[in-house]
């Protein structure tokens, strides 16, 4: 059984170390590089990367619901890791958007933290998170989830720095585009990521992703070459230019896949 937290830098790749845990029933929150994988009784509750917009910028963004109302759920819930739970019984949310938004939520963070699949970093036993366990996936799931997310990109277009470096344009006439994917296009600028065009969309990552890449693979856009030069101290080259701005039309989420992928879990 693993009962203490791991020593910084295992060998063992994070998906190996994620299977055993499973197989034990552990839970706790396993650190990498690109993110946090949460555990309850051996089943994944939630995953939170840098690289993803988390579940409160998703549903306030989207408008799915009022900045207030989030941060009202922190406050009277957080501490006792019910903040899902709350925003339910507290009508705020329905019970099946917040399944939906948080099953998104969590293959778009997985997809990164598996990405490379690199080493775990460490193991937190009994952490759990604030938001509370939503629909607990099982382990195989959100790797096999994660695997086809990372096969459906390659074959799009291969280069997989389109989803972690700024972006920039190669041309700057006006393109015939489906509405989409001019969006995404319209929010490439030199500076942003794949992870602020998303946030900037309220859009998930994954879609956004693979409206990138389709856009790489035309010829549209292109990763930016990292320089020597410094980014002034008052303004971080991470730093969006200017507040993200709210989308016209809100993207409507892939809720075909994710009630496929419900199902799927109902039927365990």
């Amino acid at each position: 059984m693993i009962t203490s937290a791991l020593t910084p830098r295992t060998d063992e790749p994070a998906s190996s170390l994620l299977g055993t845990l499973a197989a034990e029933g552990a839970s706790g929150a396993l650190s990498t590089e690109s993110g946090i994988v949460y555990l309850a009784a051996g089943h994944v509750v939630h995953v939170e990367s840098a690289l993803t917009p988390d579940l409160g910028d998703l549903l306030t963004h989207s408008g799915a619901l009022a900045p207030d109302g989030w941060w009202q759920a922190i406050d009277q819930a957080g501490r006792g890791c019910r903040v899902g739970r709350q925003l339910v019984d507290g009508g705020h949310l329905a019970a099946g958007a917040l399944e939906l938004c948080h099953l998104g939520a969590l293959f778009d963070a997985a997809y990164f933290v598996f990405a490379h699949d690199g080493p775990a970093l460490r193991f937190r036993p009994g952490v759990a998170h604030w938001l509370g366990a939503v629909r607990p996936v099982p382990v195989d799931t959100v790797l096999r989830e994660s695997r086809r997310r990372r096969e459906l990109l390659h074959r799009i277009w291969p280069d997989p720095a389109v989803d972690l470096a700024p972006l920039a344009r190669v041309r700057t006439d006006t393109v015939d585009l489906p509405a989409r994917r001019s969006r995404t296009l319209a929010q490439v600028d030199g500076v942003r990521t794949a992870a602020q065009i998303a946030t900037a969309l309220a859009c998930r990552t994954f879609h956004t992703l693979v409206e990138l890449r389709r856009l790489a693979a035309a010829g549209l856009v292109v990763p930016v070459v990292p320089t020597a030069t410094p980014a002034p101290a008052h303004a971080p080259a991470s730093a969006a230019p200017g507040p993200a701005p709210r989308p016209a039309t809100p993207d409507e989420p892939d809720t075909a896949l994710l009630r496929r992928l419900l199902h799927a879990l109902e039927a365990l």
